[in-house]
């Protein structure tokens, strides 16, 4: 998904800054019998881009995972959910999966 959002980003002409993009991902495992399953993971972006350019980064924060090959072939068998932190000029927003602002600063 960090990929498909990277993309997803350059393919708007978004400029972000590369050495600052980030993703940290968790994930939720469960025993069954003597193995594990992996049952959910987050992904949490961190990114900073223009002010000019924080209503296109939500669209491509919402579009990525129907754009990202892994997202789409895991779906049905483990929840897939993300956030992300975004720094669009003096404005930081916390966006969740529907893409609306949680908080801004």
């Amino acid at each position: 998904m960090y990929g498909t959002l990277g993309g997803a980003l350059a393919g708007r002409k978004i400029a972000f800054d590369r050495d600052s993009f980030k993703a940290t991902v968790e994930g939720r495992i469960t025993g069954i019998g003597k193995t594990i399953r992996i049952t959910a993971i987050h992904v949490h972006y961190d990114l900073t881009v223009p002010a000019e350019a924080r209503e296109a980064t939500e669209r491509a924060l919402d579009a990525h995972p129907q754009g990202c090959p892994a997202h789409q072939s895991v779906k049905d068998a483990i929840t897939i959910r993300w956030s992300a932190t975004v720094r669009a000029g003096e404005q930081v927003l916390t966006l969740h999966e529907a893409g609306r602002p949680a908080t801004s600063a």
